[in-house]
Order: C-alpha cells, then sequence, then structure tokens
C-alpha cells in the first residue's frame, strides 16, 4: 500500500481565472514518469471553481471520465448533445471513445469543488457515451466495465467499518473525513494505492466520504 498525501499533490490551474487544479498523477506541464497511473486510473483530480469560472469547451478522446461533485454545482455541455447539472451525490460518467468536445462551468454563485477522475479504457474508439445517476446510494457500486472497474461510494459514520475490495488493484480517495486502512490515517485529498487488497478494512475515525475504486489487473 502506497499512502498520497493531498499536500503532494501538483497544483496547477489559473488563479487568475478562479481555477485551482490539485493532481495526483503526472498531468499536463507536471510530467512524472514514475507517476503515470495506477491500474486503469490515470487521473484523480480536485478541481476548485470560483463562481462563474469554467473550463471552456476542450476535447477529449480515449478516456473514460467520472466526475464526483463534493460541494456546489458542475454544468456539463459535450459535443454529443448532452447538457447536465451535476450535484453532490450524482456520479457522472462521460466516455470520450474516439472523441468529444465538453465544457464545465460553475454557474451558480458558490464555490464549486468536485474531484474527477479519469481511466483509460480496455478498447480505444468507438461512440461517445454519457450516463448520470443521480443521489447514488451509500455503497451501491457503480460499474465500468470499459475500463474493467468498479467505483465504491462509501458515506461513513464514526466508528463504522467497511470492507475494501479485494482486488488486483484498488485505489482509495478520502473526500473528506478521517479514515484508517491498515493502522495508516487518511485525512481529506488524501489516498491509497493498493496491490493485492486482501482481507482490508477501511475505519473511519469521524463521519467520512471515500470513493473507492476497485480494478482489475
Amino acid at each position: 500500500m502506497s499512502i498520497r498525501r493531498a499536500g503532494e499533490r501538483y497544483r496547477g490551474g489559473d488563479a487568475s481565472a478562479g481555477i485551482e487544479s490539485l493532481h495526483a498523477f503526472s498531468f499536463g506541464r507536471f510530467y512524472d514518469p514514475d507517476n503515470l497511473r495506477f491500474g486503469a486510473v490515470i487521473a484523480c483530480n480536485e478541481e476548485r471553481l470560483a463562481p462563474g469560472a469554467g473550463f471552456d469547451e476542450h476535447p477529449h478522446s480515449h478516456t473514460e471520465i467520472v466526475t464526483w461533485v463534493v460541494d456546489g454545482e458542475l454544468t456539463h455541455r459535450d459535443s454529443a448533445g448532452h447538457a447536465t447539472v451535476v450535484r453532490p451525490g450524482d456520479v457522472q460518467r462521460l466516455g470520450s471513445a474516439g472523441g468529444v468536445r465538453h465544457v464545465e462551468r460553475n454557474d451558480a454563485d458558490v464555490p464549486l469543488t468536485f474531484v474527477q477522475m479519469w481511466l483509460a479504457p480496455k478498447d480505444p474508439g468507438g461512440e461517445p457515451s454519457y450516463e448520470i445517476v443521480r443521489g447514488i446510494a451509500d455503497a451501491t457500486p457503480y460499474a465500468l466495465p470499459a475500463a474493467g472497474a468498479m467505483l465504491h461510494v462509501r458515506r461513513l459514520a464514526g466508528d463504522e467499518r467497511t470492507a475494501v475490495p479485494d482486488a488486483p488493484f484498488v485505489y482509495v480517495h478520502v473526500v473528506r473525513g478521517v479514515v484508517r486502512i491498515d493502522g495508516e490515517a487518511l485525512g481529506p485529498g488524501d489516498a491509497a494505492r493498493i496491490t493485492d487488497a486482501d482481507g482490508l478494512e477501511l475505519a473511519a475515525a469521524a463521519p467520512a466520504e471515500v470513493l473507492m475504486w476497485e480494478l482489475s489487473g
């Protein structure tokens, strides 16, 4: 298990435009050949947008993009004709396939924070796809077969425990609260990269929200 702290993330974005980006993996100008991916996960970005700020239309291809809003509301529009507002509790997925363009903005009057995770598909190309699950229930897994992955969203009370999936690769991102895995404490923005997970538990030391990716080999 490798623990990566929030303070170790690459800091990007554009402060003058109201954008702050925190990258867990090699990203853009923050190139690190030893931190390119973990299993299918190739990016886990925490994005903070001031009211009125956002990312203008830009392209993606050959990537499964999953978004989790922490606070605020995210306005999404893409070249395949989808236009949605993503709120806390919603899971949004954009399969960019052979190519798609989209816009992401904070059109509300309060700050927006969201976590965006990119996964490499097993088979590149194809037609873009889109899905949003409104208000996903706690412990309800979200399957992403295109990347051989499963997302587990857990909202834990203090002292509550949950199993870490037994899998070749597990990526754990703490959204809020404090949890412990195998004696290691993790706080908001911290992540654990676990190889050959077997019989591990995650315990909340205080009310917590955690995203866990179960990844095939």
